[in-house]
């Protein structure tokens, strides 16, 4: 298995923990062999806007199933059995089951999906809180964390009084 040291990234960076496990699973080969169904395309459909869509021959809704937990969506196909006494000469349309994932980056969800024409497409759509936008930091004199500048505590006695105590 391919390993690439990230350490070099890790010194100037935070928060990249889980860049190391997706660049595992992504080199794995032994993942990828069986990632072969269903076929699928990722696009750009727009600024922040992408959707997923899976070949789904044969397949109906009742039969899908549609997650998203901690930055991976899950797409499941449960094929029920086929019932009937059918044989096949030449059997070239899949109807097994499948489990594909994806990782989703920070702030991508879900907006709909929709199977049509055996062709499934999940929209997605990035959209960041404002709390996660670039804001400029201004730099302060004195300031204390609240923003409020601290309050000053003046001795009003003067100093030759003092000396004549």
């Amino acid at each position: 298995m391919t390993r690439i040291d990230l350490s070099p990234l890790y010194r100037s960076s935070v928060g990249f923990d889980r860049l190391a496990s997706l660049l595992d699973s992504a080199l794995n080969p032994e993942q990828q062999a069986s990632n072969g169904f269903p076929p699928y395309n990722i696009e750009v459909t727009g600024e922040n806007r992408y959707a997923i869509t899976l070949a789904l021959a044969g397949f109906d809704e009742s039969e899908l199933d549609i997650q998203t937990e901690k930055g991976v969506l899950t797409i499941r196909g449960r094929k029920a059995a086929q019932e009937g006494s059918r044989q096949f000469l030449h059997q070239g349309i899949a109807f097994r089951s499948f489990e594909r994932k994806f990782n989703l980056a920070d702030h991508v969800e879900v907006a709909s999906a929709e199977l049509r024409h055996g062709l499934l497409t999940v929209r997605l759509i990035r959209e960041i809180p404002e709390a996660a936008k670039p804001r400029k930091i201004a730099i302060g004199a004195g300031t204390a964390p609240t923003g409020k500048l601290p309050e000053t505590v003046i001795d009003a006695t003067p100093a030759n009084q003092d000396a004549a105590a």
